[in-house]
């Protein structure tokens, strides 16, 4: 008996391990970031895979709110020096941006692969025969 995957298995089991959302065992990614031309265990082709800046975008609107109440708290409570912001609010905004992106980049792809995203498309309706000009001198006498 096969196990329908579905969109939550997909997605989470895949996705947050950078694995092949079809079979789930070849890897995602060549580098950090870099998308693989496609899957070295069943071969599927990435080239469907385009997350543009979502997962960048979703990290930082998250983390932003958290990173920007420490440095205010540090601030706030300390009055520090702006060294000990380098020192402190720089590295905890960097550790909680950068890792999160991989496995958000991850879920993205899969989500797209489990729900055949495309491109979107204009649907161009089809064009009127055009008139001649007999056609139209007739109808004007």
């Amino acid at each position: 008996m096969t196990k329908t995957m579905t969109a939550r298995d997909t997605i989470l089991k895949f996705g947050l391990k950078c694995r092949c959302p079809r079979c789930g065992k070849g890897r995602l990614f060549n580098g950090f970031l870099s998308l693989a031309p496609k899957c070295e265990a069943c071969g599927l082709d990435y080239s469907f895979a385009d997350p543009a800046d979502g997962p960048a975008f979703f990290v930082m609107m998250t983390m932003a709110f958290p990173a920007t109440a420490f440095a205010v708290w540090i601030e706030l409570a300390y009055e520090p020096a702006l060294w000990v912001h380098f020192v402190t609010t720089v590295p905890f905004l960097l550790l909680s941006c950068i890792p999160p992106i991989r496995p958000f980049k991850g879920m993205l792809i899969a989500s797209q692969y489990f729900h055949k995203a495309e491109e979107g498309r204009f649907e161009v309706p089809p064009q009127a025969p055009a008139r001649s000009e007999t056609d139209t001198e007739a109808r004007s006498s």
